[in-house]
């Protein structure tokens, strides 16, 4: 009889060890796995940097940037009569390379005077770009990548998310683009001031549009042009493959809230 209390003893105390390092094993890959992290704290722009053509880098003409109601509003009501050019970026600090980005957004208001008719209800995240520190004072666009942002006018079909490209290349099907911009796969039309949530995806070479959850274009591979001047002082000698950079927000002619900017680090 002891001995077989013994035997249920022991094997008890095996299946109780079993399932400890199976709680064990759950609990670190719970741990182990990215979170999304806020990186807009919706009190200021704290971890971020503004640049606009013709101004100096942290210079915010015109509060063209501000954040009330804690909505990041970019707003026009400054500039006067004549736009002139002066598109803007407001870059996060922080070097990217792999990781997922969520924004919501919604276009509001009417176009800057004076601002070029592609202006309206046009905006974007720009990503894997230049650091703002070697962007120039009159330049109007970093090198990066865009996910670009229309809004509809109400009657006609203006779909957002179409992959463009300032100083790179990409993959799209296996061929390198040959357009600025290709436009995304599912075209997807946003009218009015409706909120509306855009995320890009860039995980070991393969980047990823979704908006609303849903996936509208998927590429690959971008790399640097180097017959582009700034783009081949980024390269890594002859290396012409983009590693990583910088996110950035457009500040392009039309009003534009941000409530809501996550990342997830992979």
């Amino acid at each position: 009889m002891s001995f077989i209390i013994l035997v249920t003893f022991v094997s008890c105390g095996n299946i109780k060890a079993v399932k400890s390092a199976d709680t064990l094993s759950d609990v670190v890959s719970v741990d182990d796995q990215p979170k999304w992290t806020s990186i807009f704290n919706g009190t200021d722009l704290t971890g971020w940097t503004i640049k606009i053509r013709g101004y100096p880098l942290g210079e915010n003409f015109g509060n063209t940037l501000r954040v009330e109601d804690s909505i990041l509003k970019i707003r026009y009501d400054a500039y006067g009569s004549n736009f002139n050019d002066r598109f803007g970026t407001v870059y996060f600090d922080k070097y990217l390379t792999n990781y997922r980005l969520k924004v919501e957004y919604r276009f509001v208001g009417e176009t800057a005077p004076g601002a070029p008719t592609w202006g309206y209800r046009d905006s974007g995240i720009q990503f894997q770009g230049q650091p703002p520190t070697t962007q120039k004072l009159d330049d109007a666009f970093p090198v990066c990548l865009e996910y670009n942002f229309h809004g509809g006018n109400g009657t006609e079909e203006r779909p957002l998310g179409a992959a463009c490209t300032n100083g790179m290349f990409i993959e799209y099907m296996g061929e390198k683009n040959t357009t600025t911009c290709i436009p995304a796969e599912v075209g997807r039309t946003f009218h009015g001031n409706q909120w509306v949530t855009a995320e890009i995806e860039v995980k070991n070479g393969k980047i990823t549009h979704y908006v609303n959850g849903e996936e509208i274009l998927s590429y690959a591979n971008p790399t640097y042009n180097p017959e582009n001047e700034m783009a081949k002082m980024l390269m890594d000698g002859e290396y012409t493959k983009v590693k990583g950079g910088y996110i950035s927000l457009q500040s392009n002619s039309h009003p534009i809230d941000f409530r809501k900017i996550e990342l997830l680090e992979y």
